[in-house]
C-alpha cells in the first residue's frame, strides 16, 4: 500500500540550487574558512531577495530532495554491511548538531531527525515535514546543516571530500539526458 509521504508525490524543487548552496559550504570548510565570506553571504542574500514564496518552496523542497538521495545512498551502503542506517547515522547526526547551539537550536534538532528517519525509512522528508505547517525561520539554517552533515558523513564515508556532490550532479545529469 502507498503511503501519502511517498517520494513519487513529492515536487523534487531545485536541487540544482539546493546543491549549490551545500557544495559551496563543504568547499567553506574544507578550504579552512568556517564560517560564511562576506562576498559568499552577500551573494546569498541576494539569491534569496530575489526569490518569490514559490522560489524559496523550490529550494526548500530541493534540500529535502538532497536530503532523500542521500539517506538512499547511505541505506544502500549501509545495507550491504549488514547494518541499519538509522541507528548508525541519525545518532551521529543528533550529536552532531547538539554541538552546534549557535545554529541549530535543540528544538529543530526533532524535526531535523525527523527528516533523516522519513527518508531513512524511504517517506519524501518535505512530505512528512509539511504535515505539521510551513516550515519556521527557525529550521532554516538547521535544515541546511542536516544536509550538509550527510553530505560530509557521505564524503567521509567514500574518502573523497567531493563525492556527494558528484553523486547528485551525476543523477541531475542523468534526469537531464532521459
Amino acid at each position: 500500500m502507498s503511503s501519502p509521504y511517498d517520494p513519487q508525490f513529492a515536487p523534487a524543487g531545485d536541487v540544482g540550487t539546493a546543491l549549490m548552496m551545500i557544495d559551496s559550504r563543504l568547499k567553506g570548510i574544507h578550504s579552512g574558512r568556517p564560517g560564511t565570506d562576506a562576498e559568499q553571504q552577500a551573494l546569498t542574500d541576494h539569491f534569496a531577495a530575489s526569490l518569490d514564496a514559490g522560489g524559496i518552496d523550490d529550494v526548500l523542497d530541493g534540500v529535502c530532495t538532497l536530503i532523500f538521495m542521500f539517506m538512499t545512498w547511505l541505506r544502500r551502503t549501509h545495507e550491504e554491511h549488514g547494518k541499519d542506517v538509522i541507528e548508525y547515522v541519525v545518532p551521529t547526526l543528533v550529536a552532531t548538531m547538539r554541538q552546534m547551539p549557535k545554529s541549530v537550536g535543540a528544538e529543530t534538532i526533532p524535526t531535523m531527525a525527523g527528516l533523516v528517519i522519513a527518508a531513512g525509512t524511504d517517506l519524501s522528508p518535505n512530505l512528512w515535514r509539511k504535515q505539521y505547517g510551513y516550515w519556521t525561520e527557525k529550521e532554516m539554517t538547521p535544515l541546511e546543516v542536516t544536509a550538509f552533515l550527510l553530505a560530509e558523513h557521505i564524503n567521509r564515508i567514500a574518502a573523497d571530500p567531493d563525492f556527494a556532490t558528484r553523486m547528485i550532479s551525476r543523477a541531475l545529469s542523468g534526469l537531464d539526458e532521459g
